[in-house]
């Protein structure tokens, strides 16, 4: 990578909370891009702007004390084509953005300030013509690293590497508040080779969801090889979550060392029919939760978004298998402990036609809340309402428990346990 420095404020580019930067800081990333790389340091200060269109060979430094603040105008954000939950549609184009991009870096101890507050009221107001921006999104992009940046107020969804490969996350911080609408912390979709490390995220939805496009999506890639280790997931609807976008397929996923607080769920997995798709060779291990729901969910009925409430989504019957019947295998939870669990220990529960394949769970340590009142563990047509709850199990195939307590249930290990075939408990 070329080593030619910008600093912004030799640019016209200004830091005092008040200036409009967009073009300025556009015009140096562009400068930058003419000249085959280099890096734009942001020094203290306030510096606004809308939307920047990142390029190859370009390391942006946000120094402590600085922070890149996004401005609360629609103009200043294009449209341009990207995914939203996972179908190709017209977006606004995201806070900070890249396409077809290789050897970018984000990084510094700085603050990127989305201002969501703008773009939730446009949202619930339904007032607003497109999707609203990611604050990241580096899209069909190589060699990608995020590195000890603050993000905060997030107007969607915060981190969104999609159709890119060789991604680090490492010693970032995300942070939404609890009721801000779809703002995840990361949704690395249809990526490879990604490692997501030292990091924590507390924000209004999803902690990280990993995904990979729908059936709506043409072109289906996949999700894979992903290692997520020492985070810290605050808050939102699950810790680490796969789906329900998954129809090109998730595999080889490592999730470790990791703790969870207030999570509503832990390790989420959420699919339908009509997805399609494969989620595979999935390993957790030495995890901590606080305060959830229930620490492991895996959900062939999930009832959310379009087509979600169609009969064929949430029978209980059997349906034939196709193209459309999505698929579960190969997962291994060990050495988990769940704290103050409200509704049940774990939920496990597969097609009838489309068994969940080869789960083992070892040394699985869940304490139930003794004031815990009935709550759904999953978002399922029909769901039992569960507290104090043990192992909630249908469907499955080949499932290995093996040390596993559950204290303070009001039923023995298993709340329920049905059309499991070959089930062994140690």
């Amino acid at each position: 990578m070329n080593n030619h420095i910008f600093l912004a404020t030799n640019y016209q580019v200004i830091g005092d909370g008040k200036t409009d930067n967009s073009k300025s800081l556009n015009k140096v990333i562009a400068n930058i891009d003419q000249l085959g790389g280099g890096t734009l340091i942001l020094s203290p200060g306030e510096y606004l702007t809308g939307s920047l269109k990142l390029c190859s060979n370009l390391t942006l430094q946000i120094d402590a004390g600085a922070t890149l603040s996004f401005i609360n105008d629609v103009a200043a954000y294009p449209v341009v084509n990207s995914r939203w939950e996972g179908a190709k549609r017209d977006v606004y184009r995201a806070c900070l953005y890249g396409n077809d991009i290789q050897n970018v870096t984000l990084t510094g101890k700085g603050m990127v300030e989305g201002n969501g507050a703008f773009w939730w009221k446009l949202f619930k107001s339904e007032k607003i013509e497109y999707p609203r921006p990611y604050l990241v999104s580096i899209e069909h992009s190589s060699n990608i690293t995020i590195k000890n940046l603050t993000f905060h107020n997030s107007p969607s969804w915060t981190l969104h590497p999609m159709e890119s490969d060789n991604i680090l996350i490492d010693g970032v911080s995300v942070y939404n508040p609890a009721d801000s609408p779809n703002t995840d912390g990361l949704d690395p979709e249809s990526c490879s080779d990604i490692r997501i490390v030292n990091s924590l995220f507390d924000v209004g939805d999803d902690c990280i969801a990993i995904k990979a496009g729908t059936e709506a999506t043409a072109k289906k890639s996949p999700c894979k090889n992903i290692i997520i280790s020492n985070c810290n997931m605050k808050h939102g609807h699950g810790g680490v979550v796969i789906g329900s976008e998954m129809s090109g397929d998730v595999e080889n996923v490592v999730i470790n060392n990791c703790v969870f607080f207030q999570t509503d769920r832990g390790i989420r997995l959420k699919t339908r029919r009509g997805r399609g798709g494969t989620v595979s060779d999935i390993a957790v291990s030495n995890i901590v939760m606080t305060d959830t729901l229930c620490p492991i969910v895996i959900n062939s009925y999930y009832f959310c978004g379009p087509s979600g409430k169609e009969k064929y989504v949430w029978d209980k019957d059997k349906y034939p298998v196709d193209a459309r019947t999505p698929i579960y295998k190969r997962f291994t939870f060990s050495n988990i402990i769940a704290k103050n669990v409200k509704s049940a220990a774990m939920f496990v529960y597969g097609l009838p036609e489309m068994p969940v394949e080869d789960l083992s769970i070892n040394s699985l340590q869940v304490y139930m809340d003794p004031d815990a009142s009935p709550i759904e563990p999953a978002m399922i047509a029909d769901a039992p309402k569960l507290s104090q709850s043990g192992i909630f199990i249908e469907n499955t195939a080949n499932v290995s428990i093996s040390n596993t307590t559950v204290t303070g249930a009001n039923t023995e290990l298993f709340e329920h346990n049905l059309a499991n075939d070959n089930l062994q408990v140690k």
